[in-house]
């Protein structure tokens, strides 16, 4: 077994792999690029070196750096994470020649499996069934049209060297073709650097089903069972699960062999996973990824399995430590993503500080004998920055059943606070109680399916939200914890006889962006403290709980205990299992209030300007495509909110703008 190895990634995979290697007595050397100086990752290895600037061409990409930081180190083994060079051939042939193990398949597996078209064409050869498509190497547009117009619309177009959703787009019919293929190209390019694309026929309904497979050098290779991951928004996985439900247990068996014939095919080792499309009980060969997925964790609760130590065991030439027959499927266990986006924006990832972070309480990257587990590469206090992929932490439960998974799943969202960018927590709520994931009636189009209900307008306890805020609002009022002098208790408090005082609100929705106003007026006669809220009052009272932000209220009959995380004049309340927002309303705040200007277009995140489709002077409809930007490798086309013509375009391709900066100045025709 080795001694030290280099990780060569960052957040929440590179403090993953840190966690086994601390359970091994392996030392482990972290990377870190000017973004990441203070990161967790870095704290919790051993040792860091430094690889370069905040973007991650300039740090993570650096192929030469990496090598030379796992030289200076004495490491033994590289260990790539996922995403950045994980599938990256170069990479891996570049660790060979530098006397370093690739914790990772052969390079040559990478390069089967690397490009889609030639690994669908060693698959129909393996045999393992495929989707109809074009998989050629002639990527004439012309070419891929006439291809398309074959398969028959819808068709999907997907770029050759990528994953993770990127360079991917849904075709419906032949006339949005060609845009959708430049657009596709250009993505693609971004973030692989290979702009090629392959093109399938789009399955209606379909489920994505995965299986995990591991090989060693010496002949062996199973399968860890399979994995659902049909939940899914912009071609990217929210929420898995393991193993798949409903599937016959032939169909289960079919598949799992499939897999390991894919594996063999191209002389695996590793880790890897075979993904699949289903319909029924068909099932067609999507991809290979030669490289631990992010929802590893969920194999890992039914199996009680470490796969990272699987995978060092491997690299280090053991053979595999189980063989098919010993493996057991133990249970249910469930996923969730929790990310820095904004889901009522079509998830645009989100930025900003962690203000305020509480997780449920659980265990970190333990693989056996617990019920809740957090992976996470952040803490409070920590940034979320445009240059990398936002995650904040995966959520992992695990159950008997099914069912049972899915309750511990839905308490343990309950407990996911989160104050600074934007987060998908509430959307993840309502998701794991929606009917169609409850039952299991999976596909990866659930989501634009119950857009109705999982976007539609929030709503929770107000009533003992607010009373929450008047808490504390009063609580930071008192002065001092333990000062009982009247002149430090600034409100509530007369030199003789009752008081009424109004509080107003203002309701903030963080998805649309609106404020409501709220009036609660508190009083007290001398022998009863009232709380009134929309024409009704009750005897209330409250206190500060043992904990940091803790409050408990009463409201006549009933009582609600939350915590309330005051930010500046924004007293952020969660309370049972929602959140909501109330800014305290004062002549300071009113200060600074400004109406949205008319016809003005700004920038949704941080990002860069990587196409203008229109000039000063043209007249354009509603709708259309002004301009388009690329964030966290995603682009982001910016429409026309109303009919009218463009007085000029204030950025140009290649500037990189700011969160709300203005674009583009639209005036009316």
């Amino acid at each position: 077994m080795f001694d030290r190895i280099l990780i060569a990634n960052r957040g929440e995979i590179a403090c993953r792999v840190a966690a086994t290697c601390r359970r091994l007595g392996i030392a482990s050397v972290a990377v870190y690029s000017d973004a990441d100086a203070r990161a967790r990752h870095v704290a919790v290895c051993d040792e860091a070196v430094r690889i370069g600037e905040a973007s991650a061409p300039q740090s993570y990409l650096r192929i030469e750096r990496l090598i030379e930081a796992a030289r200076a180190s004495g490491a033994q083994a590289v260990h790539p994470g996922y995403g950045f060079l994980s599938e990256n051939e170069a990479f891996a042939r570049a660790c060979e020649a530098a006397g370093l193990v690739f914790v990772g398949p052969p390079v040559g597996a990478i390069a089967a499996m690397g490009s889609k078209a030639a690994a669908k064409a060693l698959m129909e050869m393996a045999p393992v069934p495929l989707v109809p498509g074009y998989h050629g190497e002639d990527r004439n547009p012309e070419r891929l049209r006439r291809e398309a117009d074959r398969i028959g619309y819808p068709v999907l177009l997907k770029a050759s060297a990528g994953g993770g959703g990127k360079g991917m787009r849904v075709v419906e019919r032949g006339a949005d073709f060609a845009a959708a293929l430049a657009s596709c190209r250009r993505e693609a390019a971004s973030s692989f650097g290979d702009d090629r694309v392959l093109i399938e026929k789009y399955l209606t309904r379909p489920r994505h089903v995965e299986v995990q497979v591991f090989a060693d050098r010496h002949g062996g290779a199973v399968y860890l069972f399979d994995r659902d991951c049909s939940v899914q928004r912009r071609h990217q996985k929210v929420l898995e699960e393991a193993p798949a439900p409903g599937l016959d247990a032939h169909v289960r068996r079919a598949m799992g062999e499939a897999a390991v014939a894919a594996a063999r095919a191209v002389g695996y080792v590793g880790a890897g996973t075979v993904e699949f499309i289903m319909t029924g009980a068909d099932f067609y060969f999507m991809e290979m990824n030669t490289r631990l997925q992010v929802e590893h964790p969920v194999t890992e609760m039914v199996t009680g399995l470490d796969l990272v130590e699987w995978q060092l065991r491997v690299a280090a030439g053991e053979p595999l430590p189980l063989a098919q027959s010993q493996l057991a499927c133990r249970g249910h266990a469930l996923e969730a993503r929790l990310y820095a986006e904004h889901p009522a924006r079509g998830f645009l990832p989100s930025t900003g500080t962690l203000r305020y972070l509480r997780m449920p309480e659980a265990v970190e990257f333990e693989v056996r004998d617990n019920s809740v587990r957090i992976d996470s590469g952040v803490r409070e206090g920590d940034e979320i920055t445009p240059f990398y992929d936002p995650m904040i932490a995966k959520l992992i439960v695990h159950g008997a059943t099914r069912d049972e998974a899915l309750a511990r799943m839905r308490r343990a969202l309950e407990r996911c606070e989160v104050v600074g960018p934007h987060t998908n927590v509430e959307f993840l709520r309502r998701l794991v109680a929606s009917e169609p994931f409850a039952t299991a009636d999976l596909d990866t189009g659930l989501i634009e399916r119950h857009r109705d209900t999982l976007f539609a307008a929030r709503s929770g306890p107000r009533r003992e939200a607010l009373a929450l805020a008047c808490a504390a609002l009063l609580a930071r009022e008192r002065g001092p914890a333990g000062d009982v002098s009247p002149w430090a208790r600034l409100s509530c408090w007369r030199l003789n006889g009752g008081y009424m005082r109004s509080l107003v609100w203002r309701e903030l929705d963080t998805d649309t962006g609106s404020q409501t106003t709220r009036e609660v007026v508190l009083a007290d006669d001398g022998r009863t403290r009232t709380l009134g809220f929309e024409g009704r009052s009750d005897a209330w009272a409250w206190r500060q709980g043992e904990r940091q932000h803790e409050y408990e209220v009463s409201l006549g009959d009933a009582r609600a205990s939350g915590r309330v995380f005051v930010d500046g004049e924004v007293f952020h309340v969660f309370c049972r299992g929602t959140s909501m927002a109330f800014g305290w309303r004062n002549p300071l705040a009113h200060s600074t209030d400004a109406g949205e200007d008319e016809g003005r277009l700004t920038a949704p995140m941080p990002g860069k300007v990587i196409a203008v489709l229109v000039e000063a002077g043209a007249v354009v409809e509603k709708g259309a495509p002004l301009l388009v930007m690329e964030a966290m490798k995603m682009e982001h086309t910016i429409g026309a909110p109303t009919a009218g013509r463009v007085k000029d375009v204030l950025y140009a391709v290649g500037d990189q703008v700011a969160d709300g900066a203005q674009l583009l100045i639209l005036e009316a025709p």
